[in-house]
């Protein structure tokens, strides 16, 4: 997976693309139509390496332009109209280099003509004379910069025309003299305790599991600020066992302070979760006697797996923000097991850290963990722990654990568990399987 914004495809061309262009510029491009600020602010702020638009109808390959923090440049391309008279291009074959397998001045190598980026000083105040306005409830507007959260419209009004601007959200401040957005510090706040853009944006949040952010308004302290601060998480928590979102059909066994489950759109079979009932953000800061019972958990899943010829790896992804966590379980041949470690530390180098070694366990993980910083470990065969302290600014993907055992595995098309969902029937007959294995070795039947 890239950690970058690989390429961005709009339908609208961005306003001020062509700004600090030092070569031609075909005279059908305009800025006074079929353009959108909009877009100007979307890709100043997710910063691709490619972006592709085709409104103007015309083809244009821009110099390359350097982003604002960000290391990377980005190339636009504009394209022509199919079978358009002139015979301009209308198709475009890209063969980009994933950012994770580049070294560091590999992506940070800038070609000659690069320019500065075009949307440094763009007024984004008011779309150009003639330009495509967009209707004040459009899905594609809303999607991203509306604050439309419930609580939000009772206050304010129905928002209409009311945007957000996240880099205000996300970071306190905002660069630019006139900023179209709203700079709204209650919305900052939420955000800083862990609420979910999207969530305070649309009022609801359609990552699924793949978002570790709270989908409820919090008080300060991290109390729901509806007063109900369990219950609200609970019922938004896609692994709470209260929550009208868990997926319990995929519950295998629920013990004491854990539950196992089957992962969702599974690595490949018998791929396990192990979660904690109550709605905590991780597995290394609850009480002692839980620690003890994910002991027995997963020293049963070591022999389950070890009877199949197998080794039980472990890994867990420490979100300083996160919501439910949750213990991946993932089985690989024996004969690959002295191979993990190796795999994880080449995956570290290419995104640019190194990964720390605890050799005495968990209990030496749990006395070092600092909760106000996100983690991410494997527990690899033979009983030692790889971990690695994420910073704040640090671009960390999400899936990394999952992506590098898919590599391990050879099976690099299952690294996104959405390329892997099965339907609930197949999902039944898999835990139905598993469970008749595991019962043997779970210490909660």
């Amino acid at each position: 997976m890239s950690l970058i914004s690989l390429i961005k495809n709009t339908n609208e061309w961005p306003s001020g693309v062509t700004n600090g262009v030092t070569s031609n510029v075909p005279s059908e491009i305009s800025d006074s139509s079929g353009s959108d600020p909009t877009v100007s602010e979307l890709v100043a702020e997710i910063k691709p390496r490619y972006h592709v638009a085709g409104t103007m109808g015309v083809y244009f390959d821009r110099q390359p332009y350097a982003n604002v923090d960000a290391p990377h440049v980005t190339r636009f391309l504009g394209l022509a109209s199919v079978g358009n008279k002139d015979k301009q291009k209308f198709i475009h074959a890209i063969s980009p280099t994933p950012a994770s397998t580049m070294s560091k001045p590999e992506l940070r190598a800038k070609p000659p003509n690069t320019t500065l980026s075009p949307y440094t000083n763009v007024d984004k105040a008011a779309p150009p004379d003639g330009a495509t306005k967009r209707p004040g409830d459009s899905t594609s507007e809303s999607q991203y910069w509306r604050y439309d959260v419930s609580q939000k419209r009772q206050k304010h009004g129905d928002g209409n025309g009311d945007r957000l601007c996240f880099k205000f959200v996300s970071s306190g401040s905002c660069p630019r003299e006139k900023c179209h957005f709203r700079h709204d510090e209650e919305a900052m706040q939420q955000y800083s305790r862990g609420v979910c853009f999207d969530f305070l944006n649309k009022g609801k949040c359609e990552r699924g599991p793949d978002c570790n952010f709270k989908h409820s308004l919090q008080e300060e302290g991290g109390r729901s600020a509806s007063g109900a601060a369990s219950s609200n998480r609970s019922r938004e928590c896609w692994f709470c066992l209260s929550s009208p979102n868990v997926e319990s059909h995929l519950i295998t066994s629920v013990g004491e302070y854990y539950y196992c489950a089957l992962a969702k759109g599974p690595l490949l079979p018998d791929h396990a979760l192990i979660m904690p009932i109550e709605h905590t953000p991780n597995t290394l800061s609850l009480p002692q006697e839980c620690e003890k019972e994910l002991e027995r958990l997963q020293n049963s899943f070591r022999a389950y797996f070890k009877k199949q010829g197998k080794e039980a790896i472990f890994f867990e992804w420490v979100f300083k923000r996160g919501s439910h966590a949750n213990l991946q379980v993932v089985p690989i041949p024996s004969s690959r097991a002295s191979l993990v470690q190796d795999i994880f530390n080449l995956a570290a180098e290419k995104l640019g850290f190194k990964f720390t070694i605890i050799k005495e366990g968990r209990q030496a993980l749990r006395t070092q963990f600092d909760r106000s910083c996100s983690l991410f470990y494997v527990e690899v065969p033979g009983g030692g722990i790889l971990s690695h302290v994420v910073e704040e600014n640090e671009k960390f993907p999400a899936q990394f654990g999952r992506e590098v055992l898919a590599g391990l595995l050879n099976v690099a098309d299952r690294a996104d568990w959405r390329n892997c969902k099965d339907s609930k029937e197949e999902e039944i007959k898999m835990v139905e399987r598993f469970k008749s294995g595991f019962q043997e070795y779970d210490p909660n039947q």
